[in-house]
This record gives structure tokens, C-alpha cells and sequence, in this order.
């Protein structure tokens, strides 16, 4: 039987759910790429989403037919430290999937809804900041490696990752 997905704009009411999703997604998924001393300190500052993403109207959910939040990602202007800087360039963001979620699709679809929105808005260019454990996702969706990063969180706390970039 085939599951029933819908896409949608994501809203401030969904931030209880998207904190419960990324926070099992994440700590769960990423796992498999990072020690135990990177994820205790970096998940409970990674794994929570940022009000104004919710209703940035660039940053879209998966709801399953009973009404779940599966899947969520999207894209901004601003980076996720902050900041704005060329109008052509646009920051991927916070995508995550439910691990019993995983392989049908969801991150693919909300990929390719969020590279079309963003090249209509103008973006020719998205960077994205991602996990070790996404590097295949977004290479598989045309995202290319420009080299590994330390993303700081707070003092004394910091992240490694890999700064992709993908032309629209």
C-alpha cells in the first residue's frame, strides 16, 4: 500500500512537531557519523527549529495522511548563523525526515519544491551547511562538497560539516 504525503508551506503552529521530529531525526540518523561527545553537546543546540524558519514562507513540511509531520526542509536568504548576502544566493536549511520515514522520497520531494521556489524568487546558487551523515543526500541532488567546515554553536562547542553549493 502506498503512503499519502502532502507538501505544505510550514507555520509557527508546527514548531512543537518540528522540534520532535528534527530532535529524533538527528539524534538518531547522524549516530552512525559522529562520536558520542559531538552529539551531546551539539544536538540539543542543532536539533530545534527557529521560529522565524517556520514562517520564513520558504520552508516547507511533509504530513502523512494521519496528520504526522514526517519530513521538513526549505530554504532562505539568510544563513543559519544570520546575515543576508548576495540576492542570487540562498541557504538551505534544516532538512530532516523521521527515520521510519526514511527512503520514500519526502527529503527528495521538499528538495526539488524548494530548488524550484528558490530559482522562481531569483536564487541562482543555494549553499548548504551539511551534516556528515547528509553529504550523500544533497550530492545525490546535485549539491557538490567545496570542503569540510567547523560550524561554532557557542564558545568551546563546534560542529564539522561540509559547505556544499549547488547552481539552480
Amino acid at each position: 500500500m502506498t503512503e499519502t504525503f502532502t507538501i505544505r508551506p510550514s507555520n509557527a503552529a508546527d514548531l512543537p512537531a518540528l522540534d520532535a521530529l528534527v530532535a529524533r531525526s538527528y539524534g538518531i540518523l547522524m549516530k552512525r557519523d559522529y562520536p558520542p561527545s559531538i552529539l551531546v553537546t551539539a544536538l540539543p543546540l542543532i536539533a530545534r527549529a527557529q521560529p522565524r524558519l517556520l514562517t520564513s514562507g520558504s520552508y516547507y513540511v511533509a504530513v502523512s495522511a494521519e496528520g504526522a509531520l514526517v519530513s521538513a526542509g526549505g530554504w532562505t536568504h539568510q544563513g543559519p548563523q544570520g546575515g543576508v548576502g548576495p540576492r542570487d544566493l540562498g541557504h538551505i536549511r534544516l532538512f530532516a525526515t523521521d527515520p521510519d520515514a526514511t527512503r520514500k522520497g519526502l527529503a527528495r520531494a521538499i528538495m526539488r519544491h524548494s530548488l524550484k521556489t528558490a530559482a522562481e524568487a531569483g536564487i541562482t546558487r543555494l549553499i548548504c551547511q551539511s551534516s556528515c551523515t547528509a553529504v550523500p543526500f544533497y550530492t545525490a541532488m546535485g549539491f557538490e562538497r567545496q570542503g569540510e567546515i567547523e560550524i561554532t554553536l557557542r564558545p568551546g562547542i563546534s560542529f564539522p560539516a561540509m559547505q556544499m553549493v549547488r547552481s539552480l
